[in-house]
């Protein structure tokens, strides 16, 4: 016995996607917490089986499910004793320390709200998370200026917070957290909680808050059973083998391939905390520690290209997959030629797992999201409410009327309102459209906001950037629309252009012409910006509302 799949799911092997639709079952147990039932169960049951390999550019470091039971067991005693108790919110921007994996175990274990966060914050996102959280403990690395920003937030807010760091040479002020694990007792018991149940909050999210303030995306202690169907049925983990997903921890894509699903379903986890994302030697230290399952965004895989990687040996990774943004068709091909794999993409949202995805049974079509995951009724609505036709454009949203699913979030802590403006009318609305075919395959338009209504069409970002992004001169680029007083609106490209190529009038028509000829001419860029970076979220997704306030600014002068 090396999984613990089978102990959650009735059946693990499906023969075709109806078969997985009619036919997956996870069992949710009474009072399941993930630190519990499947890291100490394995530490129980096969203590040396392989968890966690870390490395940054010094050194490497291999947890089992032993070490990873005792240095969490360690770590809620040294929690507990500076007064971390259940409920409690508990901020942790670790980067990618080993110490997030072991926290956020300890934090399951008390019962404490785990609430990851990326390190690049500054002191006033770090103030309004602290403030909207009602965060009294912070888990943080010492680099970058971080504990300084919080030590700041303090001061302005006249708060004492528990501030711990990951790192050497001690602070005043703050613990320092592997000498205080160190110190701790690694007896444990299970705490008897009154109430004790799969539905309490365990984890908080902040969305990427692209415009605005973010909003903090809950999820219960049964959420982690749900990225079955991420892991298993979509990165197709190998028991035994080693999945890398390149995300940050403070990204709510670490919790998809980071730490739940790949466990659960017997896989170790690769991570590599880098300083830098330098594309080849974050592709090349990966294959060398033979990872056999790899998930990034499209943009990673175009980095991965235009470096080269025809020089390296991809003979241990079996299965590769993207989420995010769609995958472009040339990066698909170009990937496949260079390695023999061809990438499956997905679609999922910080409030879910893995809700649309193309699944091992389906045929690939280049540029569909897939087919939906089996634990969600997904529909596409068309203004009036209703299901849309077989090509008709409508928002994605899930039917909750008959039951509320697995993996979706809770809500928005502390925030009614905006939790009302997605969860109504017995659905859940994603604010994300899309189409679908006669076939059953869904395709992204885009954010309903970021949808083009130009002269009686409708133009997704995404197909456009696809277009553009098959130029050799393009490197990145975003797609909005800018007011026209014919037309009512224009596509307007903002492009990141490749070395070797500068702005000129040619160029830009060259690029306009290009796109006419790959995708419906009505989908050209008639306006084209270039700048050397485009706005972007924490978490790497493109500000197109950015691009458009400034637009419209740029319009009333």
């Amino acid at each position: 016995m090396t999984s613990l799949l089978d102990r959650y799911v009735e059946k693990t092997e499906f023969e075709s996607y109806e078969d997985f639709c009619e036919n997956l079952n996870i069992k949710i147990p009474e009072g399941f917490n993930y630190a519990y039932a499947i890291v100490d169960t394995y530490a129980k049951e096969q203590p040396d089986k392989v968890a966690l390999v870390w490395c940054n550019d010094d050194e490497d470091k291999i947890f089992t499910f032993k070490d990873l039971k005792y240095y969490s067991d360690k770590a809620a005693n040294f929690f507990t004793s500076i007064g971390v108790k259940r409920g409690d919110r508990v901020l942790l921007t670790l980067k990618s320390r080993y110490d997030f994996w072991y926290c956020m175990l300890a934090l399951h274990k008390i019962k404490a709200i785990a609430v990851p966060a990326t390190h690049m914050l500054k002191p006033e996102d770090i103030e309004y998370r602290i403030t909207a959280g009602g965060i009294n403990t912070v888990i943080t690395i010492r680099e970058e200026g971080v504990p300084e920003s919080y030590a700041e937030v303090e001061k302005t807010l006249g708060l004492k917070l528990n501030k711990i760091f990951a790192g050497d040479k001690d602070m005043p002020g703050w613990y320092n957290l592997r000498e205080e694990v160190e110190k701790a007792s690694s007896n444990w018991e299970r705490p008897n909680y009154e109430n004790d149940t799969v539905h309490d909050i365990s984890v908080l999210f902040f969305s990427s808050g692209s415009t605005g303030q973010p909003k903090m995306i809950k999820h219960s202690f049964d959420y982690p059973l749900a990225h079955i169907v991420t892991s298993k049925y979509w990165h197709q983990v190998i028991d035994g083998g080693l999945h890398y997903t390149i995300a940050d921890t403070g990204w709510g894509k670490a919790l998809w391939g980071e730490i739940y699903g790949p466990w659960i379903a017997g896989s170790g986890i690769y991570i590599y905390d880098y300083d830098r994302f330098h594309p080849l030697e974050v592709l090349s230290k990966a294959l060398d520690h033979n990872i056999t399952t790899l998930c990034c965004p499209p943009t990673m895989y175009r980095f991965f290209i235009s470096e080269g990687i025809e020089n390296l040996d991809f003979s241990s990774l079996k299965h590769p997959t993207t989420a995010g943004e769609p995958l472009n068709d040339e990066v698909f091909y170009k990937f496949k030629e260079l390695t023999g794999l061809e990438i499956r993409e997905s679609f999922g949202q910080t409030e879910t797992i893995a809700t649309l995805a193309n699944f091992p049974w389906i045929d690939l079509k280049l540029g569909s999201m897939g087919k939906p995951a089996p634990l969600f009724d997904i529909h596409l609505l068309n203004n009036e409410g209703k299901d849309c036709d077989v090509g008709e454009i409508g928002e994605i949203v899930f039917d909750i009327s008959k039951g509320y699913p697995l993996g979706l979030f809770k809500g928005y802590y502390n925030n009614e309102e905006k939790t009302n403006e997605t969860i109504y009318d017995g659905y859940y609305h994603t604010g994300d459209s899309a189409w679908i075919d006669e076939d059953g395959y869904y395709w992204y338009k885009g954010r309903i906001d970021d949808v083009i209504k130009s002269s009686g069409y409708k133009i997704g970002p995404y197909e456009v950037e696809s277009a553009l992004l098959s130029h050799e001169a393009v490197l990145d680029c975003a797609v909005t629309g800018i007011p026209h007083p014919i037309r009512g609106q224009i596509v307007k490209a903002t492009i990141v252009l490749a070395d070797g190529y500068e702005p000129s009038d040619d160029l830009t028509k060259d690029i306009q012409n290009h796109v006419k000829h790959v995708t419906a001419p009505y989908k050209y860029p008639r306006a084209i910006e270039y700048v050397d970076e485009l706005p972007k979220t924490i978490s790497g997704k493109i500000m197109r509302k950015k691009i458009r306030l400034a637009d419209e600014e740029k319009y009333k002068k």
